[in-house]
C-alpha cells in the first residue's frame, strides 16, 4: 500500500477491542470506510481509490503473506511449489513460490543465491520479485505472475513458432541476458524453455535463478557443474572454466527447438537416450546442431550457427546478437506477440 497524506489532528473513534479484528488486515492496517491507519500514519482514501486501490509496486515494503488468498497450485519443482495467489486489497495476482528448507546444503545455497538475485534485479525482461519471507521452516517468494505460463507450455500448444515471432521473443530474451551479464554479472546457467515466461501482453521474461552464478566482472569465469544437461554448453560439460557465452549456447538450442518443434539432439535409439551421459557425449563430440537451410531463412540459420559455436570465444555476446540480421529483420513489421500468445491454442489464464 502506498503512503498517503497524513492527518495528525484526526481523532479516531475505534470500536470495542473485542470487535476490532474485523477491521484489521493481515499486515496490521486498520481500515474503516475511507480511513486507513497503520504504523506509518493515517490516510484518507477517496471513493475512487477505495474502488480501485493503487497497484502494488516492487518497491512497496508493506506486503504480508496474510494479505494473500491462495487460488491454485500452478507449478511444482524440487523442494517446493508455486501457487497463484491474489492480493486481498488490490485484487492483483501473483505467483507465490514456497520452498521448504529441510533440504540439503547445496540446495539451500542455491535458494540463497536466487533470493540475492531476485532482490537486486530490476529489469523489464526479468521476472519481478516483490518480497521474500521466511516462516515456519519455509522460504516464500512473491513473484510477478506471468499468465501465459512458460515458453515450454506454449510450445506444447503450437508445436513450432514461426520465425517472425521467434525473432520478437528472442529480442526480449537477449535484452534480459544482456542485463544479467553486463549489469549484474550473472550467468543464468539454466536457460531453457520452461524458464522463459510469457504473458497476455506479449512480454517474455527470464526466471528461476536457483543455479545462477554471480561473477566479479563481465570477464569472469565459473567452473561449477549445475543446471539442466540438455541445454548445457560443451565447455561446461567438460568441467572447464566458462563464462557468459555458455548462456548463448543454451539460447541457440532453445530457439532451434522452438523453430523445429523438437530438441536439437536426436537419441541414437528409438526409445530415447540411455542415460544423461550419452546425451552429454553427443553435445561434446558431435558437430553442433544446425537449422535446416531448406526450411528456414539464411538469417535464422546464421543466428543459430553463431550461438552454438563449440568454442565459446567464437560466440557473440547478447548485445552483439541484438544487432544480428535475424533479430533486426522484422523491425519494420508489425509482429504482435500479444495477439499471437493469446490467439494460439487454448486461451491464456488472464484472470
Amino acid at each position: 500500500m502506498k503512503k498517503g497524506s497524513l492527518a495528525p489532528n484526526l481523532k479516531l473513534s475505534l470500536p470495542p477491542p473485542d470487535d476490532i479484528s474485523k477491521f484489521l488486515t493481515g499486515s496490521g492496517t486498520f481500515k474503516d470506510g475511507d480511513l486507513l491507519v497503520n504504523r506509518d500514519g493515517v490516510r484518507i482514501v477517496s471513493q475512487a481509490e477505495t474502488e480501485a486501490p493503487a497497484l502494488i509496486q516492487p518497491s512497496d515494503n508493506q506486503l504480508s503473506l496474510a494479505d494473500f488468498d491462495a487460488v491454485q497450485v500452478i507449478g511444482k519443482g524440487n523442494g517446493g511449489i508455486v501457487r497463484l495467489v491474489q492480493h486481498k486489497w488490490t485484487g492483483q495476482f501473483f505467483a507465490l513460490k514456497v520452498i521448504q528448507m529441510n533440504i540439503e546444503e547445496s540446495a539451500r545455497k542455491n535458494i540463497a543465491q536466487e533470493l540475492k538475485i531476485n532482490q537486486s534485479s530490476q529489469c523489464p525482461y526479468v521476472v519481478v520479485c516483490y518480497q521474500s519471507f521466511y516462516d515456519n521452516g519455509a522460504i516464500s517468494i512473491i513473484l510477478e505472475y506471468m499468465d501465459g505460463g512458460s515458453l515450454d507450455d506454449f510450445l506444447k500448444k503450437v508445436n513450432i513458432i514461426p520465425e517472425q515471432y521467434l525473432a520478437a521473443v528472442c529480442k526480449q530474451v537477449l535484452k534480459g541476458l544482456w542485463y544479467l551479464h553486463h549489469e549484474k554479472h550473472i550467468i543464468h546457467r539454466d536457460l531453457k524453455p520452461s524458464n522463459l515466461l510469457i504473458n497476455h501482453r506479449g512480454e517474455v521474461k527470464i526466471t528461476d535463478f536457483g543455479v545462477s552464478a554471480i561473477l566479479a566482472s563481465t570477464s569472469g569465469l565459473a567452473n561449477t557443474f549445475v543446471g539442466t544437461y540438455n541445454y548445457m554448453s560443451p565447455e561446461r560439460i567438460l568441467g572447464g572454466n566458462y563464462g557468459y557465452k555458455s548462456d548463448i549456447w543454451s539460447l541457440g538450442l532453445v530457439f532451434l527447438e522452438c523453430a523445429t518443434g523438437q530438441f536439437p539432439y536426436t537419441a541414437p535409439q528409438p526409445e530415447g537416450w540411455v542415460n544423461v551421459y550419452e546425451l552429454m557425449e553427443a553435445i561434446v563430440d558431435q558437430p553442433a546442431p544446425r537449422a535446416p537451410s531448406d526450411q528456414f531463412s539464411p538469417e535464422f540459420c546464421s543466428f543459430i550457427s553463431a550461438c552454438v559455436q563449440k568454442d565459446p570465444k567464437d560466440r557473440p555476446s547478447a548485445n552483439e546478437l541484438m544487432a544480428h540480421p535475424f533479430i533486426t529483420k522484422y523491425d519494420n513489421c508489425e509482429v504482435d506477440l500479444a495477439l499471437y500468445f493469446t490467439g494460439s491454442g487454448p486461451s491464456l489464464a488472464t484472470l
